[in-house]
């Protein structure tokens, strides 16, 4: 009989930690993710009502686990303990909470079981988790079934309510819903933006030491030209930025007005601190990895994965600032050794969470050790690891220190304003490097004279809120308190796959389709899809998780008006024209319909508008702008079942030539 059995879920991970573990210590086996779940094609969660409401999840084998579990069991059964290594978070207790299942009903005791937990794989961290294990915690286990059960009732209650009202094959998610109507309510406000033009005046002066710097006309009379607004949003506001001059001839006006006698009016040096970036959360990864390298939530999550999985970093899915006290003691010896003490700051600096999502209390996400500058593995480890590195390491460094400087030139009533930063000592940015802002400025003085060597005049528009990026989605999901670490990747991936929104250089855009889902769903369930409510059921979730809550009491909240209100819309509603876009051709098959855009399981397409009198489609390609290597035809962009892109010969399917890759 083996003496120690230890479950986790991957196989890297597995790896490991058996190199930590040693074979004496026993056997490592890897579920590869969860093994039991609600049934796929079924409801799957049996609901009674006695005065109090239960809920009872019908858990079955995931079909092409069972080998595994069979496996599972044996192994289970012969072992003296059973050591649960699973993530640590939600999910990966659930995980544990079902191989204890499924383990002892083999076992006919569970008495065997112990869970550990790590935030990293090092020695270090797996020998104190083996030493101190506990129980499965259920409150964590029934914060997850909440959430999945919870999922289950939206997405089977209302997507055969938006077949029949919509269209046949759509579904709908509880907080998918809610971020498909952030990016409908955004493009909503950029197209009834009504632009507005406004003109800026900007001069180049030039000092007698023929030093020449940039300014731009502030005030006049001591009013100021520039006009601010706050404008509300769905979520959140922007500000809108204009001046008063609403045509170039009114600017052009005041230029010729000026007395042409400037002389610098002020110059202002203040000293200023800009401290360092806490250490990355998952959200802050993923939108710096979104700007840096135009990565998306998926993928950023992936690598992390492998680093993780690898020993490289701690736990990617957190929501916490902390450090440890032995990581702390490390990287302030880097510092001190590598850049020396006046990059090292007399204690280390600790960090606050701004984040309503705070839950388990895990580290932030950083390297397990900071001496560790570089490791193997692809390029875009690499790539992630470096980005980890120099944000976990610069998170302990002193704040930079910078010179801002302010100059105004004053000729008459009218005032010129410019501004400059010098940096006075780098601080953290040795490491982790920021654009510090604007240029330097000339040494000037109070009451010198100086010479205009330009004056003009630029135009602009003002500006919509920005449409969302994944950087800027992530951010308002998790200031709106929507979602948890686990969750924006996911969010972000299933709200493209159903064709609910596209992503076209960087930025969101709702689909027709998308629209009239969400159009439908916030008539009708506007409950469901208000931030304030799905905040709150987060809240609810996280209260469950710290034992405050009863996981069916939360849930039967939700269901008893949630379900009378599906079937009141089931009887009453009428059904939801989708718009379609017209490409302004006539069917080549029928001579009657014209030709539209629609969207379909595998992306978008061209069919007749008499459909189903008339069945004529066909695909909707864009040129990549090169020719087919093969047969010298245009190749077209499209589209996998899945919504990712490649690239394909026209003449499809006489040439069969595709490519991930421009060749």
């Amino acid at each position: 009989m083996s003496q120690k059995l230890v479950i986790v879920e991957s196989p890297t991970k597995a790896k490991t930690i058996g190199r930590f573990l040693g074979e004496k210590e026993g056997e490592i086996l890897a579920t590869m993710g969860h093994i039991r779940d609600l049934p796929e094609k079924r409801f799957g969660v049996k609901i009674t009502e006695n005065g109090e409401i239960h809920f009872e999840p019908q858990y079955q084998i995931i079909p092409k686990k069972r080998d595994l579990v069979k496996k599972l069991k044996e192994k289970i059964k012969e072992a003296k303990e059973v050591f649960l290594a699973t993530d640590p978070d939600r999910e990966g207790e659930a995980i544990a909470y079902h191989v204890m299942v499924v383990g002892g009903r083999a076992a006919a005791n569970r008495e065997k079981f112990k869970r550990v937990v790590f935030h990293e794989i090092t020695p270090e961290a797996i020998e104190e988790a083996f030493s101190a294990p506990r129980q499965v915690d259920m409150n964590l286990v029934d914060a997850q079934q909440a959430r999945r059960v919870l999922d289950r009732i939206v997405g089977y209650k209302l997507s055969p309510l938006l077949w029949r009202k919509v269209r046949r094959g759509l579904s709908a998610g509880r907080v998918q819903s809610v971020a498909v109507r952030l990016i409908v309510e955004r493009e909503r406000e950029i197209e009834k933006f009504k632009k507005e033009r406004y003109f800026r005046i900007w001069a180049k002066f030039v000092t007698e030491s023929k030093k020449e710097f940039w300014a731009e006309l502030t005030k006049v009379a001591d009013e100021p030209v520039e006009i601010k607004e706050k404008k509300k949003l769905f979520a959140g506001e922007y500000q809108l930025v204009k001046t008063i001059w609403k045509t170039e001839k009114e600017a052009e006006k005041v230029i010729f007005s000026l007395p042409l006698s400037p002389q610098v009016n002020l110059v202002e040096e203040k000293e200023r601190k800009r401290f360092p970036f806490p250490p990355f959360t998952t959200s802050k990864l993923q939108q710096e990895a979104s700007r840096r390298f135009g990565w998306s939530a998926k993928l950023t999550m992936r690598v992390a994965q492998s680093l993780y999985e690898k020993g490289m970093i701690t736990y990617h899915r957190t929501d916490s600032v902390n450090l440890s006290e032995q990581f702390l003691s490390r990287v302030r010896g880097l510092i001190k050794k590598e850049f020396g003490k006046k990059y090292l700051p007399s204690r280390p600096f600790a960090y606050k969470t701004k984040s309503k999502l705070a839950q388990e209390a895990h580290e932030a996400i950083r390297p397990t050790d900071p001496r560790r500058k570089k490791i193997s593995g692809d390029s875009r480890q690499q790539r992630l690891y470096q980005l980890i590195w120099k944000r976990a390491v610069a998170s302990q460094m002193r704040p930079a220190k910078l010179a801002v400087v302010k100059v105004e030139v004053k000729d008459g009533p009218f005032l010129f304003v410019a501004r400059g930063t010098r940096v006075i000592f780098p601080g953290f940015s040795k490491v982790y490097p920021v654009v510090f802002a604007e240029k330097e400025l000339p040494l000037l003085k109070k009451g010198e004279k100086v010479n205009y060597s330009y004056l003009g005049v630029t135009a602009h528009q003002t500006q919509p809120p920005p449409r969302y990026t994944e950087a800027s989605l992530i951010a308002t999901l998790e200031k709106e308190g929507i979602g948890r670490p686990s969750t924006y990747a996911p969010i972000i991936s299933v709200i493209q796959q159903r064709l609910y929104v596209e992503k076209e250089k960087g930025q969101f855009f709702p689909t027709n389709l998308g629209t009239a889902v969400n159009d439908f769903l916030v008539a009708e369930f506007p409950d469901i899809l208000s931030l304030p409510f799905t905040a709150q059921m987060e809240d609810s979730l996280d209260k469950i998780a710290g034992g405050k809550a009863a996981w069916m009491k939360v849930v039967g909240e939700f269901w008893r008006p949630f379900i009378k209100r599906v079937k009141k819309v089931s009887q009453k509603t009428e059904k939801v024209k989708v718009a379609v876009e017209k490409i302004g051709e006539k069917c080549p098959q029928c001579g009657k319909g014209e030709l539209v855009i629609k969207e379909g399981r595998f992306g978008k397409f061209i069919a007749c508008s008499r459909f189903p009198d008339c069945k004529y489609t066909r695909p909707l390609t864009k040129e990549a702008g090169f020719n087919c290597p093969e047969c010298g035809a245009p190749v077209v962009i499209r589209q996998t079942k899945k919504g990712k892109k490649f690239y394909g010969c026209s003449r499809w399917p006489d040439c069969k030539w595709a490519s991930w890759k421009k060749p």
